[in-house]
């Protein structure tokens, strides 16, 4: 299994250094792969709950840095590792825009680019963009064609219920051909339909290897029913660390426990199938130091497994 960690992209050391520090250590480590979330608001009162354990949205969102203009930072500074996005909401911008920027990051890392989607949870965030909340997933969907379409033949155009590209010529292409692998943060049975049905793969966020397990099996089943091989397809497991001081019940893992109990839970991870894990320590009090320990330890601990 392969084991990544976030970039201090939100929170106090969301600056160069921190960057700097985070992503030049990682691959002295031995990280596989560096990871960005997506978050252009920080309202007072939300309108919706923060979807994961508390229900409250983490202070740190309040200073965010733009992830993909943060991974071609890290991007300049490493060699080896895969840069990913968990999560990048592409419906906050028009296909074709997105569309450009993968392609160049995925140029300028030389096809070091993971593209992690998700749909968000707060309906403010679209407002503030100008994006309707509802009939997301049609928004999706037709994104999804435009993204193909762009990296497919070198003459493009599309026509379709939300965006009109008239025919041009498509001269930047992604350095991984086809296309850079794309992943779906999905929960709901029409989010893991979609993912065994058009994806290359899961973002899964930490939860009791049985249900985690179980969802992978209905992708899958997906997969063979849309004539795809289900064996092509990747999940890739965010874990958010929340460490307690003592040993946390059966029931509490993953959602909070110790230092240890995450590592072990990411050796049963990698046993029972799981692609990838990586892991955020930024909801954490503790300072940039303090983490980089943590990281160190952490895969050393998952490794010696």
């Amino acid at each position: 299994m392969k084991l990544g960690l976030a970039l201090p992209t939100f929170g106090p050391d969301a600056c160069p250094e921190g960057i700097l520090r985070v992503c030049r250590t990682a691959e002295d480590m031995g990280y596989d792969s560096l990871w960005t979330g997506d978050r252009v608001l920080a309202p007072r009162v939300p309108s919706a709950p923060y979807p994961s354990h508390p229900r409250v949205m983490p202070r740190v969102y309040e200073n965010h840095m733009d992830p993909l203009v943060a991974l071609t930072f890290a991007a300049a500074h490493t060699t080896r590792v895969r840069l990913g996005t968990s999560t990048l909401n592409g419906m906050w911008q028009p296909p074709l825009m997105l569309a450009r920027s993968l392609t160049t990051l995925d140029v300028l890392s030389h096809g070091r680019l993971i593209v992690g989607l998700g749909l968000g949870w707060m309906p403010d965030e679209y407002a503030a963009v100008s994006v309707p909340w509802k009939g997301r997933g049609a928004r999706l969907e037709e994104t999804l064609d435009v993204l193909e379409g762009y990296w497919g033949d070198d003459v493009f155009a599309h026509e379709g219920p939300l965006f009109t590209i008239p025919e041009t010529v498509v001269g930047l292409k992604p350095s991984q051909r086809p296309g850079p692998p794309v992943l779906l943060a999905a929960f709901s049975p029409g989010g893991l339909r979609r993912v065994g049905r058009r994806l290359d793969g899961w973002l899964p966020t930490a939860m009791p290897l049985p249900d985690l397990m179980g969802m992978w099996k209905v992708i899958q089943k997906e997969a063979v029913q849309a004539e795809r091989d289900p064996a092509t397809l990747r999940m890739a497991l965010r874990v958010n660390l929340r460490l307690s001081d003592t040993k946390a019940s059966p029931d509490r893992m993953p959602q909070s426990g110790t230092f240890a109990q995450y590592i072990d839970y990411a050796r049963a991870a990698a046993e029972a199938g799981v692609h990838e894990l990586f892991v955020d320590f930024g909801q954490l009090s503790a300072s940039l130091a303090e983490r980089v320990d943590m990281a160190g330890r952490f895969v050393e601990g998952v490794r010696r497994g």
